[in-house]
């Protein structure tokens, strides 16, 4: 690794971990605004925002070569924190299904627990799928959608609320479906990097 790259991958200070700080920083925000404010729709629009956001900042590291150490961890971890957090606090909400909110979180722990399992055995980095991309945008839309079509203390839903919730289950049980599928077709994957992880550190 030249000079150069090894002062880009342990500097911190970059525009692209201060944008997953940012994202990080407007959870509470969105939490209060859902459970102490009562101002949903609000609540439904951030949530949004911030998923659709989480490409922003690994595009802004590789567009202005700020990679960083920090960013390469940093970056899953919010995203992980920040999805799982969504997902209890509108199922908390009743924007969503106890149900359905566990069988979207058990896969995310799942994913989390294999990936830092991975990464402990040395395997080589995983490349997304693409259907996983499909799958977590499905997902990311979905629960934005399901808190701004519901209501609080059960109040009855607008016409456009019970067309969009439609719509919602729709694209929902669709991408957690999808998500599952792509999580088996990530073990053959997984094997290759950790065979070539292993390979990579046999011959250092």
């Amino acid at each position: 690794m030249a000079v150069g790259d090894i002062a880009v991958a342990r500097r911190w200070r970059t525009w692209p971990n201060a944008i997953t700080l940012a994202r990080l920083a407007a959870l509470p925000v969105f939490l209060w605004l859902l459970f102490d404010t009562g101002h949903r729709a609000l609540a439904a629009w951030l949530l949004g925002a911030l998923g659709a956001t989480d490409w922003l900042d690994g595009y802004v590291a590789r567009r202005f070569n700020q990679v960083s150490s920090v960013g390469k961890v940093l970056d899953p971890v919010a995203d992980r924190i920040l999805v799982m957090t969504a997902l209890v606090a509108v199922a908390a909400a009743a924007g969503v299904p106890w149900w359905f909110a566990l069988a979207t979180l058990i896969r995310e722990v799942v994913v989390s627990g294999v990936t830092l399992a991975l990464a402990v055995m040395g395997a080589a980095r995983i490349d997304v799928l693409w259907w996983g991309k499909v799958s977590t945008f499905a997902l990311m839309t979905t629960y934005p959608l399901f808190l701004l079509t519901s209501n609080d203390h059960h109040a009855a839903l607008a016409t456009w609320q019970h067309w969009a919730r439609g719509a919602c289950w729709g694209i929902g049980v669709a991408g957690l479906v999808l998500s599952w599928l792509v999580l088996l077709g990530y073990v053959g994957p997984a094997r290759s990097a950790l065979r070539a992880g292993r390979a990579g550190r046999a011959v250092e």
